[in-house]
């Protein structure tokens, strides 16, 4: 045989294998199938996957959702009590925002790296979304005052009451912008009832009271606003103080020389508890 015919011979015989080869391979394919159609859906692969899904199955294409984690309850009685534990104190600045005093009361509580609650009255709160935003992103929390500061809110219809709360809750939260929330809800003049404390809880916020009514807005003296403190710290730890309602100047003077007796006393500054109960 010339070399020629040998290599004919040869590419003829390899062109017939590679055929037979894909024939078994195919014929070997069909038969897997056919096995796997008999046999139904894969069982390694559990049902409610997207495939299944997308066939009506139960997979996330059907609108399965993850459990939910609990939402925590917000207690209807009247807070007092520090997030901070037992010695931390609780500042409270009400009647604000003011375009002029709460701004040197945030300037005060920055330098020495305090934070507090504001509990700011609804139609200020829209008047000023610029000083509310500049609360929340200074770290302090919001407290809903009411929209009136009524302090005979708790001789006036449920209805009225729950307005009250609710709008104030709102415009809060809308000059607060961001997704803040108003975490506080305290009556003006304390004039809680059962009813706006409930309705207050069911909004997210918890009623807060105070211990120490330094009476500031009598402007009786930044020296003796700090001697309230010092004297009736021992009823508890929520401090109120004032930025707004009039002239806060004392408040200022006397709130530097308030946080450095609490440091030298050392007493921290903390957060109302909001879903703990209330042990002060």
């Amino acid at each position: 045989m010339g070399f020629r015919e040998f290599t004919a011979r040869a590419r003829r015989t390899g062109m017939r294998t590679r055929v037979a080869v894909a024939a078994s391979a195919a014929a070997a394919a069909m038969t897997v199938w056919g096995v796997a159609a008999f046999a139904g859906p894969d069982p390694a692969r559990p049902a409610g996957t997207a495939e299944d899904g997308a066939k009506g199955g139960t997979g996330a294409e059907d609108g399965a959702k993850a459990p939910e984690a609990p939402v925590q309850r917000i207690p209807e009685d009247i807070a007092h009590a520090s997030e901070g534990g037992a010695g931390a104190v609780n500042l409270t600045i009400d009647d604000g925002p003011d375009p002029q005093w709460t701004p040197r009361i945030l300037a005060v509580l920055e330098e020495r790296g305090v934070k507090a609650t504001f509990c700011m009255v609804g139609p200020r709160a829209k008047a000023h979304p610029d000083l509310v935003k500049k609360v929340v992103a200074g770290g302090h929390r919001l407290c809903n005052h009411a929209m009136d500061h009524d302090t005979a809110m708790d001789r006036k219809p449920v209805a009225y009451q729950e307005k009250q709360i609710l709008d104030a809750q709102k415009l809060i939260e809308e000059a607060a912008g961001g997704g803040a929330r108003v975490e506080y809800y305290r009556a003006p003049g304390g004039a809680f009832t059962p009813d706006s404390r409930r309705i207050a809880a069911a909004a997210g916020m918890r009623p807060l009271g105070w211990n120490v009514d330094t009476k500031d807005f009598q402007k009786p003296g930044a020296a003796a606003i700090v001697g309230t403190v010092k004297r009736e710290l021992g009823n508890g730890p929520t401090i109120l103080l004032h930025d707004g309602g009039g002239d806060r100047r004392q408040t200022v003077e006397a709130l530097g020389p308030i946080l450095d007796w609490l440091e030298r006393q050392g007493r921290p500054t903390g957060f109302p508890v909001r879903t703990a109960p209330d042990t002060p």
